[in-house]
């Protein structure tokens, strides 16, 4: 059935063109190989155009004496670019994560090539996106040319990720183990965090998470909870324990119901295993997942989500650190809106009060050239170490002294005295 189009890595790539967009598959699911053959091809290409939201494993093409060849473009930033992207080098496009799929689809950002990493097609020939759906989906249907590593280590997930090797334009053969994200032993700080976040959350809720400690915290902490659901843009591990303790059922979701609604996922061994045909996930198109119609439709969302600062008004800033892009804007706008319009929900912005180095993450003002991913007037709870508070209705004033008081306390008297002078 495809046995014609496959190819080598160094053949499949001479598909792409000077002046060609190419967009790279996502998170977990990057085609290493590919993207090193690309890379590889340097010499003979010139401006290409490379889109791609977080990708994990190298980026080769970020190489400084590759800036003829390759522009980069990218709508999250991940660590394989963050200093590309600091240094001006590369660049960084904000948009929602549930815009994104449109810009393709519509061709704002047109695409010419796809790479992506698919698992061997069924007896039917339809082969999965695996665990990166999300973006992709609309990357695949809006490229002219779709080039794609078979993998036998990608997972045949349900839900939209479904392509046909007839829509393959070329096939490389590649065995190798999906990016892993293992997570670390927690600290007594995210632990902390992790049961403020439980402790605001209802039976019955449905969850918008991530991956990272303040998640992982919090899933950990809901071991007691009933009848949880999950609609999200990504997960990773903590899903597994709460599933199998009979936690996340689902039940009392509004759409998707008793099934895990999500766009991506990036884990361990044992995640990628267990989604495996496992008819409890939906993975979709990012343009619904993160689409706020559709997540206000479940009961009582609660989304969490992060921040790097935030001031004492509740401005949240979540991807600069002043000037300097570290993230994206992601979906944390899309969830933070679905949350705060669905019935019963409660959008969390959740962080350690301070940094490494001890700098307060709660301030007067943000740092100068700092990006606002999150408005005051879109912000609800604010969770620290310290506690959980509603900033939701409440004045400028109020705020302030709420957001003092989860503040770490080597900061509160400080913060007070800033405040005060910014009030005059």
């Amino acid at each position: 059935m495809y046995s014609h189009k496959l190819t080598t890595t160094v053949e499949a790539v001479k598909l792409i063109k000077s002046n060609d967009n190419v967009f790279i598959q996502s998170a977990a699911s990057a085609p290493q190989a590919l993207v090193n053959a690309m890379t590889n091809r340097h010499n003979e290409l010139k401006n290409v155009n490379i889109y791609s939201i977080h990708t994990e494993g190298e980026a080769p093409y970020t190489d400084d004496k590759y800036q003829e060849n390759f522009i980069i473009n990218t709508l999250f930033v991940g660590a394989n670019v963050r200093k590309s992207v600091q240094s001006g080098r590369s660049n960084y496009i904000p948009m929602f994560l549930s815009e994104i799929p449109l810009a393709f689809k519509n061709k704002i950002i047109p695409l010419d090539v796809a790479l992506i990493q698919v698992s061997p097609p069924d007896k039917h020939g339809f082969c999965s996106l695996g665990v990166s759906v999300g973006v992709t989906y609309a990357a695949v249907h809006a490229a002219k040319i779709v080039i794609a590593q078979l993998n036998p280590h990608v997972p045949r997930t349900r839900g939209d990720g479904m392509i046909h090797v007839n829509k393959i334009d070329a096939l490389v053969e590649v065995v190798e183990p999906l990016f892993e994200h293992k997570p670390r032993p927690l600290t007594d700080v995210e632990l902390q965090i992790g049961k403020h976040i439980a402790g605001i959350i209802e039976d019955g809720s449905t969850l918008q998470t991530g991956i990272g400690a303040i998640p992982d915290a919090a899933l950990l902490a809901l071991t007691n909870h009933k009848d949880l659901g999950m609609h999200t843009e990504m997960f990773s591990d903590g899903v597994i324990d709460l599933i199998e303790k009979g936690v996340l059922t689902g039940k009392y979701k509004g759409i998707y119901k008793e099934k895990i609604v999500s766009g991506f996922c990036m884990g361990s061994q044992r995640l990628y295993q267990y989604l495996d045909d496992n008819p409890m996930f939906e993975f979709l198109d990012t343009a619904f997942v993160n689409d706020t119609r559709w997540i206000r439709k479940n009961p009582k969302v609660v989304a969490i989500n992060s921040a790097l600062e935030i001031d004492v008004f509740g401005q949240v800033c979540a991807d600069s650190i002043g000037t300097k892009q570290y993230s994206g804007v992601g979906g944390q706008m899309d969830f933070i809106r679905g949350a705060s319009l669905s019935e019963g929900g409660k959008p969390i912005i959740a962080l350690p009060s301070v940094t490494k180095k001890g700098k307060s993450k709660i301030v007067p003002t943000l740092a100068k050239g700092a990006s606002v991913v999150t408005t005051r007037a879109h912000v609800h709870w604010i969770v620290t170490e310290y506690g959980a508070v509603n900033l939701y209705a409440k004045s400028l004033k109020e705020r302030t002294k709420l957001l003092i008081s989860i503040a770490h306390p080597d900061h509160r008297e400080q913060l007070e005295k800033e405040a005060y002078e910014l009030s005059k």
